[in-house]
Parts: C-alpha cells; structure tokens; sequence
C-alpha cells in the first residue's frame, strides 16, 4: 500500500481550489468569493475522512463539479457552491437544514433535487427510475439542479477505471440511457459527446482504442486536406471583409462507431470530420451573415441539395441555430460545414446556460424554443401519476427524440416528437380538439388519426362533438399529453365498470375464505398480470377473468407460500449461491450444477465475450454480452440485479453464434465459405441463409464456437476468400 503524503495532498486541494476561483472570476460579484470559500471549507470538513476508490481525497470530486460547472457549462456562484455541496447532505453528516441556515434557500433547493432517493421502492420500479424522476421534477423549478447533476456524471465517467467492472457498466449503461440524451436536450453537444465517448470506452473498449487509434493515424492526411478545404473559403471571406474563425474537428469515436455498425468500415465513412466556420456579427444580421457565408463556401464547392439543414430560421427545441451544408470537396470527398455566429457556437457548446446569459443581455430573441420545451417538462410532470418507470419511459419518449415541425391552417408551428401523429397534433393544439377529433386534412388532403406527421405538413383538424376517445387512440399516440388526456377519459368510464368487478371478486373471495385486502389484491395482480387493481377489477366485469380463475389463483397461492417474500428478498436468495464463488463472481461452466443460468437469445454471448449476469424473476440467471442490444436498458434500470461473470476456460463447449457476410455472386463462393468454415476449422454450421441481388450476395450463418479467439480466426480466413466483401458478427 503507497503511503500517503498528507502535507503534498492538503497543498493539492487548495491548488485545485484557487484554479476554481480563477475561473470563476468572471462571473463573481461582491462577496462572492466569501460564500464560494464557505463553501469549499464546509466541503471539506464534511468530506474529510472520505477517499474515492482511486485512493484519492473525496474532496477532489466536488471540486472537479464545480469546476465544469463554471468552465464546461457557464454556470455562476449559487451552482458553484451547490455543486462543491453537492454530496454533503447525502453523504456526511450535514442536513439540509444546515444548508439552508448556512447558505440560504436557493442553494438548499439545488442540493435537495441532488440527493438521491434512499429506501424501499414499489415492486417493479428501480432505484435508477426513482432518481431520475425525483431530478427531473426539479427542472420546472431549477434547471441548475440537472446541469450540477450532468457535471457530476461527467467527472464520474472520467473517472471510472477505478470502479469495479460492474459499477463501470452500470454508470456507464444509466449514462447512455438518460444523461447523453439529457445533456443533448439541453443543449451541452461537447458535454454529450464525452458522455457516449466514455460510454463507449467502458462497453466495448477494443472498439473504442481501434477507432480511437485510426482518428490518431489519419490526423496528419485529415490536417493537410482541412487546411486545402479551407484555403479558398478563407480567402473568399477576407474579401467580404468578415470577422471570422474557422475550425475542423473530427467526429466522435461514438458517432464512427454508430455508422460501423452498419456494416461501413471505417475508410469508408465519408463525413468523418466536420469544418465549421464561426462568424463575428450583430444579433440584427445573423441569419443575413449566415447566409452570405452559405453563399461564399458553395462559390467554391458544389452542395447537397439533400443535405442543407436550416436551424437558424427554425431553431431546434433546445435553442440550437446552425446552418448545416454538405458539400463536395476537389478531391472527391464530401465534406460537412457548419456555418453559425460566436453566439449560436457558445449556446451549441454550454446549451442551457449560454442561453440564459445572452437572454439577460437582450441578444437573443430566440428563447421560445427552450421554453417551450421546459412548458413540456412541466406538463408530463403534472399529468404522470404512474410508477418511475413508466415516467422515465415517456420522459424518454417524448424529449429524447427527433423533433417533427408541423404547420396550424393559420400557420402557427408546432414542435412534436419525431414519428407523432395528426391525433398528436391535434391535442398538441388543445385537449378539447383532441378528444373530439374525427381525421385530418394534411396539406388539403384527407388522412386518418394515425397519419405520421412529416417535417413542413400544415395540419388542419376535423372534429365531431359525438367523437370520444378510444382505446385504439393509445395504439399510435406519442406524446404524452395525448396519451395522459385519453386515459383520463377512458379512466372514468373503465371505473364505472370497475365497481361492478370489485362486487364480483369480494363475493367470490368470501367464498373461498379469502380476505380483499391490499396484500390479496396484490398477489391477484401479480397472478393475473395486470398493471392495477383498477385493470383487475374491470376485466372481472369484463369476463376477461372469470370466476373459475379466481379459484385456480387461490389453490396456486397455498402452493406458493413463500413467494409473499418480498421480490428483493427472492432475488437475493437467487444470487447467494453465485456470491460464495469466486469472490461474488459466477463462473460460467463450472457452476451449471449449482447455479440456475443460460445464455440470453439476444447477443448469444460466447467465451472470450466480456459478459455479466443479469438475475431474472422467473428464468434464473441470464448471461449477456456487455454490448448487448438490451444491456443498456437492464443495467441502467435493474442495476441491483446484475451480477459479476467471467467464464472457466478450462472447459470447451460449443456455442451458437450468428455471423453477417456480403460478398461478390459468384460461381464456387459459397463452396469456399464452407470449406474454410467445415474443412479448414471443423467448426459446426447449424444453418445458411443466402439472398442473391444483381451481382451481390447477402448471407447469415449460425455456426457452433468454442470462444471468441476461434471466431476471430474464422472471420480473418472468411475475410480472405476472394470476392468476399465483409464479415461481421451480428446479436442473433
């Protein structure tokens, strides 16, 4: 163990403390630098005797938080020292009371939304989906607690090689999930990027360090062709007398490995960089100024006509102005340039806070968008009285996503979620209009409800004072509005019936010598899986459920004793044999005897694969490669679930695995494939899948592996047989 220089470490936290005042000098005022010191020493005191896994003083995170927040983020005083705050109250002996006597309201606000929710959750919720909607509650009042929330994450990432493997995936997987798409929504794109960069680097590292090290091997071509690109624009805009700053970046390591997926090698993405060109101008000429410049780059290089994105007319939801063109460079490569002013470029790089300061200075009238999309956050807050999960679900759904713009007969515009429909619209415009909604005349032609709107669409809505809503309405609506306002109305309707098919059940229960109490009405929905009591009782009236059912829940009951245990409980009980081998890790091979588990059907994981175990109710344990399709939404939802694996490679078996290949059609290729596949490797096919089209061919092959090391030596020799184009492994 390394000894610990207390005296170099006390001379570190007060170095790393004055690089955080020097950086928020621009933003203080009188007094100040009082309060932030207050802060930092009350942090200090609370933290002292705590250590990260790192080994180092806990003290160096708050600081790292409020150090983004200032400089990554723009944020002033009250998130400085909420953010150097921020673990206090959750972790130390400090309450909220002592912020707020010490600090003042606002601060204590920030700090309360930052706390984590601790304590026992409904069956079927997480503690993830609790958190998060505890947060989020708090954006209608104080976007600062979201922004501290995102500096937090982001130093945690940047931190994470000093966690253990499966809190790596875990962080990793919830910051995917949620805090991407979140920084995303509000605007904090440089944020965003590190985030699924991170994510990337802790879930598939062999493809993060393989992209990684192509981007560093091309960096001195891609430096040379920048610098060729931008000569003649250069030189154009000095003409036109503008004060300008031009920029090449590459594309993320995330956003390249997205595109792989699709089956592109990396020589062949195109767009692997970006040019954007920043311009000086005044707020009354910036769309003229953007244009202009739009003007001289397509002077010099033809355009995509498919690929002009307009956001400085139409600002996207979260106030990001761009003018986006794809142009073709000399030496036949398309080339991205984005054309923006300094402040469009600051409110893209630090989103939400950039915003705010240009609003208070009154040079920006485009702050519509924002609030508009926080009038949303606000509305589903409102309306959601479902379980956390079901509110993170929509959350997602309806602020995640692309956004849609669409046009009112009188030309009002409205922002929706990418894949909405004309009912969307409709209650988009008002709630009265949406349930007496009859169809809809999509740029003067007739459509039905579930028309899909499409960017520039102008909607008119046709109502009928008999129409209701309908069950079918929840098929095809997006938003939550929509949906929040049909199930209100079929709520009242279903309760009136609901009554009839609680009578039902309570006569049947006392006749069977059964109780209706809360306890029995629980294991009767978790026996007919149904969501609520209300659903329980209406499908009794319904005949959905009959009474001979009822008598079959009774008798599986007394079989089933113990499975009033509580669903922690149960599955705690399933992991325990798992906890005593091999220092809480399963050992896939060597422990079938002892331990429930298989191989999840949506990656097929195979030895070699980084892999973790994930604890289901019902099927035993579930063995899924990190990468997994479904990993992010397991790991980030049932965290608690997920358990350490690794496999014993002393034992050989066979494992399906599915392989993608495209190829030239020719006579003998498919010959070939085998014979290297059965001839030259003894690897077992289990089944071939073949499409032929003009002179191309696509193939799927389920074959039987040992591990990943034979994979990638049957891959490399498939790879070499002439005429073949590509071999990847694919999920299934």
């Amino acid at each position: 163990m390394l000894a610990i220089d207390i005296e170099q470490e006390n001379k570190e936290i007060i170095n790393r403390y004055r690089k955080l005042l020097k950086l928020a000098k621009p933003v203080l005022k009188d007094g100040d630098a009082k309060i932030i010191k207050k802060a930092f020493y009350a942090s200090l005191q609370a933290h002292k005797d705590m250590r990260r896994k790192s080994g180092e003083p806990y003290i160096y995170h708050p600081i790292a938080v409020a150090q983004i927040a200032v400089e990554e983020i723009g944020l002033g005083t009250t998130s400085i020292v909420a953010a150097l705050l921020h673990d206090v109250v959750e972790d130390t002996h400090l309450e909220l009371e002592d912020i707020q006597r010490d600090f003042g309201p606002k601060v204590t606000s920030i700090i309360d939304g930052l706390t984590k929710i601790s304590g026992v959750f409904e069956h079927g919720s997480s503690q993830q989906a609790e958190n998060f909607r505890k947060m989020v509650l708090t954006l209608s009042d104080d976007v600062r607690v979201v922004l501290i929330k995102l500096a937090d994450r982001l130093h945690n990432m940047r931190t994470l090689d000093s966690m253990p493997r499966e809190k790596q995936l875990k962080i990793a997987s919830e910051t995917i999930y949620l805090y991407a798409p979140l920084a995303h929504r509000l605007g904090l794109y440089a944020i965003k990027t590190e985030l699924e960069d991170l994510y990337l680097k802790y879930t598939d590292t062999e493809k993060y360090f393989e992209i990684a090290g192509k981007i560093k091997q091309t960096k001195s071509a891609r430096d040379k062709f920048i610098k060729d690109f931008i000569a003649p624009i250069t030189e154009n805009l000095e003409k036109a007398d503008f004060k300008f700053e031009i920029k090449g970046r590459p594309k993320s390591i995330f956003s390249i490995w997205n595109k792989m997926k699709g089956h592109t090698s990396f020589e062949e993405i195109y767009d692997l960089f970006a040019i954007r060109v920043i311009v000086d101008s005044q707020p009354e000429n910036e769309k003229a100024d953007c244009w202009k410049i739009y003007s001289i780059i397509t002077d010099s290089y033809k355009p995509n006509p498919d690929r002009l994105r307009d956001w400085v007319s139409t600002p996207k939801a979260n106030g990001y102005e761009s003018l986006h063109t794809t142009v073709m460079s000399n030496t036949g490569q398309w080339v991205e340039v984005q054309i923006r002013t300094k402040r469009m470029d600051e409110i893209a790089e630090k989103g939400y806070a950039a915003h705010w300061k240009y609003k208070e200075t009154g040079s920006s009238n485009k702050e519509a968008g924002l609030e508009a999309w926080l009038g949303k956050v606000r509305e589903i807050i409102e309306q959601h009285d479902s379980s956390a999960l079901d509110f993170m679900d929509d959350f997602r759904q309806n602020f995640f996503r692309d956004e849609v713009y669409a046009f009112t007969p009188k030309g009002e515009l409205k922002i929706l979620p990418n894949g909405s429909t004309a009912l969307d619209f409709a209650f988009e415009i008002h709630s009265h209009i949406g349930s007496h909604c009859l169809g809809a005349k999509v740029n003067q032609k007739l459509v039905p409800l579930s028309y899909i709107v499409k960017n520039g669409d102008q909607i008119e809505i046709l109502t009928s004072s008999k129409q209701k809503p309908s069950e079918d309405w929840l098929k095809f609506v997006v938003t939550s509005k929509a949906r929040a306002k049909i199930k209100d109305s079929l709520k009242e309707d279903k309760k009136k019936i609901a009554e009839e098919g609680k009578e039902i059940i309570q006569r049947k229960l006392e006749h069977l010598k059964l109780e209706l109490n809360n306890e029995t009405v629980q294991h009767l929905i978790t026996f007919f899986n149904v969501k609520s009591s209300l659903d329980l009782y209406y499908n009794v009236a319904k005949g959905i459920i009959e009474v001979p059912d009822i008598k079959r829940f009774k008798e599986s009951l007394e079989q089933k004793k113990f499975e009033k245990k509580e669903p922690e409980t149960k599955l705690n009980n399933l992991t325990k044999p798992a906890q005593t081998i091999g220092k809480d890790t399963l050992l896939i091979g060597d422990d079938l005897a002892k331990i429930d588990y298989s191989f999840a059907k949506c990656c097929n994981p195979i030895p070699g694969d980084d892999v973790f175990g994930f604890v289901t109710v019902s099927e035993g344990i579930k063995i899924h490669r990190t990468n997994c399709p479904n990993a992010v939404e397991l790991v980030s939802n049932f965290g608690y679930r997920v358990i350490k694996a690794k496999w014993n490679s002393q034992k050989e078996l066979s494992f399906l695995t599915s392989l993608n290949i495209i190829g030239t059609d020719r006579v003998g290729i498919i010959n070939d494939v085998t014979k290297v596949i059965s001839n030259e490797l003894r690897v077992n096919i289990r089944s071939i899948t073949i499409d032929s089209n003009d002179g191309m061919f696509e193939g799927s092959l389920m074959l039987f592996v040992n591990d990943t090391r034979q994979l990638d030596t049957l891959i490399t020799k498939l790879q070499a047989i002439p005429d073949i184009v590509s071999v990847t492994r694919s999920s299934v």
